[in-house]
């Protein structure tokens, strides 16, 4: 009996000798599999899911598509995580104008706001060295700056030439409105005037004047035309509208402008609409002398503004501000100068957030009332976007350094200089602009086409 008990006693030593060691080599196979387990987790080469215990990845994976909460596996392979874990939500979110404009010098972001005539019909070492210089961002032409076809185009090209040692592509602009505001070559078949499109009623002759007016200027390399005419005719003494609106109706004038508008657009010309508060009731020319119109804002809301509040509805790209002083609303600024028609009206009641062109700062309107350093400062401060400053290369240069200055004694911030220079590369990239643009057209065609559509204004007047 003691012998059995020995024996039995030596059997369950054995027994639960061998059961410890399994039980332990168990737990060693366990845990190594676990470290496996929270290695793939972590590692690169796994294409397993996360695991609560890994540990956090040092970039944040915002990936909308992996599992959400603690320990929510992913389907997601190896090749998407790690593509993703490289996409930054800044890299996601990318803005391309403001990454442009974040590698612009203060220089080079005044350049953009200017908008400056050239002399004669070459370029000459003025023009050069204002382009180098000021870096302006915009040329416009005259009739003294066109000559033939080609000698127009080669003229134009040498300038965007030239405009290449600068990082952003320049506007090459003309005011080519048709009728008596032309600067096409006589080999160019002629537009009419508006009225002669405003009275057939058609919209639809309108946007064809526009695709035709685009084609145009396309012919030498414009890329921007200071059309269509906003302004409603309601005075038979204005010196200087008269059949440039296209008819004393502003529900006309709206429709056929917007549908002008659309026209330009569409051939891949930016159109600028002119001239905002309106010009239409003037009796003094501005490119001679101040006018000033004394109209309520009720008056204002029920005539001129309505063109422009439809050109706005319908994403106008550029309005043009005139030199015209509106004492009951602003007693003291024209409107190219003043906080109140700029600010307060156009962008803050229209809802206006595109680029805002002044009429020529070397008009009379502004040369005998303000010195130009001042008016450079007030129209800026007032939300303007672009100075245009024709005629003179002195003019431009003392524009570039008013504002230059401006900033550096912070009598402007430099974020308002941003502003605007994020609104003309919004403009220049959404129209894919480059300075590698040659003109284009065949003219035959294009005359052809003129002659087709003027007989068509014809039968239906």
């Amino acid at each position: 009996m003691n012998h059995s008990k020995s024996h039995s006693n030596t059997i369950l030593t054995h027994l639960a000798k061998r059961y410890m060691l399994l039980l332990i080599i168990s737990l060693c196979v366990l845990l190594t599999a676990c470290g496996q387990t929270n290695t793939s987790a972590t590692s690169p080469e796994s294409n397993s899911g996360t695991s609560d215990n890994a540990s956090p990845s040092p970039e944040p994976n915002n990936n909308p598509n992996n599992g959400e909460g603690n320990g929510a596996g992913s389907d997601t392979d190896e090749e998407t995580q790690t593509e993703s874990d490289q996409v930054t939500p800044s890299q996601e979110e990318q803005d391309p104008v403001k990454e442009q404009l974040s590698q612009l010098s203060l220089e080079e972001k005044i350049g953009q706001m200017i908008l400056a005539g050239v002399q004669g019909t070459e370029l000459d070492d003025q023009g050069k060295k204002m382009i180098s210089d000021q870096k302006v961002g915009g040329i416009i032409f005259y009739a003294n700056n066109v000559t033939t076809l080609d000698a127009t185009a080669k003229f134009i090209q040498s300038i965007k030439h030239a405009n290449r040692s600068n990082p952003v592509p320049i506007f090459m602009s003309v005011d080519q409105e048709g009728g008596k505001v032309s600067r096409m070559p006589d080999s160019v078949e002629s537009i009419p005037s508006n009225r002669t499109v405003g009275d057939t009623n058609q919209a639809k002759l309108a946007e064809t004047m526009g695709q035709l007016l685009a084609r145009q200027v396309k012919l030498v390399g414009f890329n921007l035309d200071f059309a269509p005419v906003l302004d409603v005719n309601s005075n038979p003494k204005n010196p200087v509208i008269g059949d440039r609106s296209f008819g004393s109706s502003a529900d006309l004038v709206a429709k056929m402008g917007v549908a002008e508008m659309k026209g330009l657009r569409s051939e891949g010309v930016i159109p600028v609409v002119k001239h905002f508060p309106g010009h239409g009731d003037t009796s003094v020319d501005s490119h001679l002398d101040l006018p000033v119109v004394n109209k309520t804002l009720k008056q204002l809301a029920e005539l001129e503004w309505i063109p422009f509040q439809a050109a706005v509805k319908e994403q106008a790209e550029a309005v043009m501000v005139a030199h015209i002083l509106f004492p009951k609303l602003d007693p003291d600024h024209p409107a190219s100068l003043s906080d109140v028609i700029i600010g307060e009206h156009l962008r803050g009641k229209f809802g206006y957030d595109g680029v805002v062109i002044t009429d020529d700062l070397s008009m009379g309107a502004i040369a005998k009332n303000y010195k130009l350093n001042e008016a450079a400062i007030t129209t800026v401060q007032a939300g303007s976007d672009i100075l245009l400053v024709a005629h003179s290369y002195e003019s431009a240069k003392t524009i570039f350094d008013t504002l230059l200055n401006a900033v550096r004694n912070g009598k402007i911030s430099e974020s308002r200089i941003d502003e605007s220079v994020y609104r003309i590369l919004s403009l220049k990239q959404h129209y894919k602009l480059s300075d590698e643009q040659q003109a284009s057209g065949n003219l035959k065609q294009l005359n052809t086409d003129i002659k087709d559509w003027r007989n068509e204004i014809h039968v239906q007047k």
